[in-house]
């Protein structure tokens, strides 16, 4: 038997490759939708991907399942758990017409891909249709499982929230009915042998957790013994319901974006856009109100000048969620990255579903291209000039960390809505009133920025954010604060 997994580091994903090498076959487990690496992969090793399946309907990327299905003719295995609400709608949906070869299974459902099998075992809790596999190599001889692939049931020192349904999707009233199933699968996964490894679907970034472990993999007796969310499953549902229900991480708004779209169906690629490289006239005369223009440039430049309206997005691994909670879906994209750097920006926009990418910007054609039009500046200024104006209650003071963050201390009387749900509550903000935007040291609240000032607001950063406001001594709030007016 032949495992590898291939990691996602900016969506801290991991997609499984199984292959029986006495027959060439292999499955994948959880793929992204830029398929052209797994097929490389499998190439390597001599083997032909003729099996998909994932552990469920995912939030926080597009899933690969069709895309592979397309190319390869792969068989599907997937979940037929979780009720009427909670099935695939594209599996009669091929391009050429008619159904994908597939198998819709059930819990303790076994199927076989070359000499290894794979049982299902449904895990409800972080969505409804979730399932994992148990995964047993009988061409060696094996009559016992030798690991499970847990999806985002259990991760390396947590499990997968139960919320997301709720507070990504919208459905009302379903967090804790599902943090009670997950619970009860929690007791299922009790009864497994210790020694089976466990091979999740996300490592540490992972927004699908709270405390997720930077260790890629572990075993059932480890996450039994050290598990925080298993410790604290031993004292009854009621204790962990409320713990697993609390402090996790606000979702990025296009995660309930990702779930309607690999519920319906993403749309088959076929292959990766390849934007033409745009020249300076072409790049003066975008309008980046009217089209997303994602500037990748360090901050000291894009904050001097940038195309008004343009978005700063560095390429980091907070890259997929700012890009898909600031660009909607039907938006032209141009990229102004260096061309090292284009492959991967464009990988992370398609795992997203933003596909629509029309041209390249080089860093190097900026100054010529800023010196054409009226370029825009974004202010920003630090906790000595900001404290005077914060006392006077001139500024709007807008936090955008988590809401944990937020909780622990912030500027005194501060709203506070994370950065991934700014699109969402721009209601609510003053469009007469200069805000003061912070985060923990300033990266995030500049991301922010440049969104609001897309958006039509009077916006400054507050350089090195709540980090160098609390150590200057400035004054801290620890509760909540009274709505401005």
């Amino acid at each position: 038997m032949l495992f590898r997994m291939i990691y996602d580091d900016r969506l801290a994903q991991a997609a499984y490759l199984i292959g029986c090498q006495r027959t060439g076959e292999a499955i994948l487990i959880d793929p992204e939708r830029d398929i052209d690496r797994y097929l490389e992969l499998a190439l390597r090793e001599k083997l032909r991907i003729t099996a998909v399946t994932e552990t469920h309907i995912h939030a926080d990327f597009l899933s690969g399942a069709r895309e592979l299905a397309e190319k390869t003719g792969a068989h599907l295995y997937l979940s037929a758990e979780g009720g009427p609400d909670w099935q695939y709608q594209w599996l009669n949906q091929k391009s050429t017409g008619g159904p994908y070869p597939h198998t819709l299974v059930r819990d303790s459902d076994t199927f076989r891909v070359g000499n290894i099998e794979f049982k299902v075992m449904h895990t409800p809790g972080h969505t409804p249709e979730h399932i994992c596999f148990l995964v047993t190599d009988r061409g060696s001889g094996a009559a016992d499982p030798m690991g499970i692939a847990t999806g985002d049931f259990v991760f390396v020192g947590d499990v997968g929230r139960p919320d997301l349904l709720e507070t990504a999707a919208g459905v009302q009233g379903a967090k804790e009915p599902s943090a009670r199933a997950l619970f009860d699968s929690i007791q299922r996964f009790n009864a497994l042998p210790d020694y089976l490894q466990v091979w999740p679907a996300h490592g540490a970034g992972s927004a699908c957790g709270k405390a997720l472990g930077a260790v890629p993999q572990s075993t059932v007796g480890y996450e039994k013994r050290l598990n925080p969310a298993f410790r604290v499953a031993q004292e009854g549902p009621l204790a962990f319901v409320s713990d697993i229900l609390t402090g996790q991480p606000d979702p990025p708004l296009y995660f309930a974006r990702m779930k309607r779209d690999n519920k319906a169906g993403p749309r088959v690629l076929g292959q990766l856009p390849r934007p033409p490289r745009l020249t300076v006239q072409q790049a003066a005369a975008l309008d980046a109100h009217a089209v997303a223009v994602i500037d990748t440039r360090p901050w000291r430049d894009f904050r001097a000048a940038h195309i008004p309206g343009a978005l700063w997005i560095p390429l980091d691994n907070m890259f997929p969620s700012v890009a898909g909670s600031f660009i909607s879906e039907d938006e032209h994209i141009h990229i102004i990255a260096d061309d090292t750097a284009i492959d991967e920006i464009i990988r992370c926009l398609v795992r997203i579903g933003l596909d629509d990418i029309r041209g390249h910007i080089l860093p190097a054609d900026m100054s010529r291209v800023l010196a054409a039009i009226k370029p825009a500046s974004i202010p920003e200024t630090d906790t000595r000039g900001a404290a005077p104006e914060v006392d006077s209650s001139r500024l709007f003071v807008l936090d955008v960390r988590n809401q944990s963050e937020f909780d622990a201390g912030h500027l005194p009387g501060a709203a506070h809505t994370p950065y991934t749900r700014l699109a969402d509550a721009l209601e609510e903000l003053p469009e007469h009133r200069p805000i003061l935007v912070n985060c923990k040291a300033g990266g995030r609240s500049g991301r922010a920025c440049a969104f609001l000032k897309r958006a039509g607001y009077d916006v400054t950063n507050l350089a090195g954010g709540f980090d160098a406001w609390s150590a200057a001594g400035a004054p801290v709030e620890h509760e909540a604060p009274q709505p401005q007016p």
